[in-house]
């Protein structure tokens, strides 16, 4: 909506453009506490009018170290798991130059790994009553996830080769050349968050 405007556009759409500058240009004026907040993943391709209404052009740079450990620990809190500290640790380092929504995919694709080992299991274990799917290699009882009573199945628990599976799955959504458009924007017409 708030793109460049340009000679082949639209009437109508210029026309929505120029009312919503007219009507920003308005906000700010009274001190009542009103804060206009925009995000764009395309700062860039903002209409120059737009921008300047916007005081501050912050740029919000992808997750540290710290933070990407915090989003694997904060993922995986509700969710049985055998992964010890070093091995968030591991992880979080390995997953430099993903995004938040990154985070989110990686860490909900490593939750549905014990779900999809369950569905593809030739052979399955009894521990304590239940019935386990068996790792390769491991003997058991012949058969299907569907061979068992509901109440007499456990799926598992996440490990470490869960989230090694969906991490070699799950790629980060920006590359280092949008990173330095961000950056030089960011130098341009912005500051650092």
């Amino acid at each position: 909506m708030c793109g460049s405007r340009s000679d082949g556009e639209n009437e109508a759409s210029r026309r929505v453009k120029t009312e919503f500058l007219v009507q920003m240009q308005g906000v700010g004026h009274d001190d009542t506490g009103v804060l206009v907040l925009g995000a764009t993943n395309l700062p860039w391709a903002l209409d120059p009018a737009i921008r300047r209404r916007f005081e501050r052009r912050i740029y919000i740079s992808l997750p540290e170290y710290e933070a990407r450990l915090g989003m694997l620990k904060k993922n995986f809190q509700d969710n049985p798991n055998t992964l010890t500290e070093d091995q968030f640790q591991e992880f979080a380092k390995r997953t430099e130059n993903f995004s938040g929504s990154d985070m989110a995919i990686l860490a909900r694709d490593a939750v549905y790994e014990p779900v999809r080992r369950f569905q593809t299991a030739k052979k399955f274990k009894e521990v304590n009553g239940k019935y386990m799917p068996c790792r390769p290699g491991e003997d058991g009882i012949e058969g299907n996830w569907m061979s068992f009573p509901k109440e007499k199945v456990d799926i598992g628990i996440i490990s470490r080769e869960d989230i090694d599976s969906a991490l070699n799955r799950t790629k980060p959504s920006v590359d280092s050349n949008q990173l330095k458009e961000y950056e030089e924007f960011t130098s341009t017409f912005g500051q650092d968050g």
